[in-house]
């Protein structure tokens, strides 16, 4: 349940029932006065009893323990009202922390999901993952930025800002001993998911120049948000390039076929994932493959080779 990373740095593995992610690491980081937790997990009671059995076996006390979330997804964020008491700081960035305080984000998200193709159902909102087990408490949120100093149990962290994953991901980075705790930034053998859900920004171009950022960076060793410690962040980098290039290219090849909505071009479109064919895809799987449809679509719209169509209600693209 606990591994030992380095002295006083220990990873935590909370299950994510009934996920493809399967479970995702918590770091905890013990102090002479005070700990940090790195991520939460879901709020769920799986989620809960893993965390406190692991904080248990460590000898955590939380009325002396800080929390930093990386990013706002609900596996990363969804315990904090649950683990931090009166005396906790929890590090957030300020997008992400008002996304989590904000009670209309999912219904907008909803709006703009029917806008490009998702079929019109009112549960389709409360069987999304985010929805289901995020923090449900107003947080009153520490927030920190690009090269804020974070500290405990000895080492000394600094925010770095990769936008991409989510507009406010942040990763923790200690330059003595070469440590990045990536979030969901950088994973090894499975990629991040890269959607968008509004008609501002271009997440995934924000993403790919994130990865530049951290590319010439010292890492010696990655603790990442899911399965194991990376050595060779460069070389991760490099695969989650390409990975993004090919994903641009297959999009482009089902927009040959005619204009279509962001709904149907993920309907044809190959995934990583154990069903025969999308009508299996639950709900969830189907959220999160229709928004990366869709970063990469306002990719491609900004690079100038796809067109999008809005003179009807559901958005449609085409080849430019």
């Amino acid at each position: 349940m606990v591994e030992s990373i380095l002295p006083n740095l220990y990873r935590l593995q909370i299950p994510l029932p009934e996920n493809p992610l399967r479970a995702v690491n918590s770091y905890v980081i013990k102090g002479r006065n005070r700990n940090l937790i790195i991520d939460t997990g879901m709020n769920r009671q799986e989620c809960l009893e893993a965390m406190r059995l692991g904080l248990r076996e460590l000898e955590v006390d939380l009325s002396v323990t800080d929390l930093f979330i990386t990013h706002l997804h609900a596996d990363h964020s969804g315990l904090i009202s649950r683990l931090a008491t009166s005396e906790s700081r929890v590090y957030c960035s300020r997008p992400d922390a008002a996304i989590i305080n904000h009670s209309d984000y999912w219904h907008d998200m909803l709006a703009y999901a029917y806008r490009n193709g998702f079929p019109a159902d009112d549960q389709a909102m409360y069987q999304h993952p985010g929805f289901k087990y995020g923090n449900r408490n107003p947080v009153d949120f520490t927030v920190v930025s690009e090269g804020d100093a974070v500290e405990a149990g000895g080492y000394s962290f600094w925010c770095v800002a990769t936008p991409g994953h989510t507009r406010g991901h942040l990763c923790l980075y200690d330059e003595t001993t070469g440590i990045l705790v990536s979030g969901d930034h950088i994973l090894g053998k499975i990629t991040p998911n890269i959607s968008v859900w509004t008609d501002e920004g271009n997440p995934l171009q924000e993403y790919l120049d994130s990865l530049d950022k951290v590319y010439w960076m010292d890492v010696q060793l990655v603790l990442p948000g899911h399965r194991q410690p990376i050595t060779d962040h460069r070389e991760r980098i490099d695969q989650l390039k390409i990975h993004h290039h090919k994903r641009a290219e297959a999009i482009i090849a089902v927009l040959r076929q005619g204009p279509q909505h962001a709904y149907e071009i993920a309907s044809q479109m190959e995934w990583d994932l154990s069903y025969e064919c999308w009508e299996q895809f639950p709900v969830p799987q189907k959220w999160f493959a229709t928004g990366e449809v869709l970063a990469h679509l306002r990719y491609l719209e900004k690079e100038g080779m796809v067109k999008l169509d809005r003179s009807q209600t559901i958005l449609r693209y085409c080849l430019a």
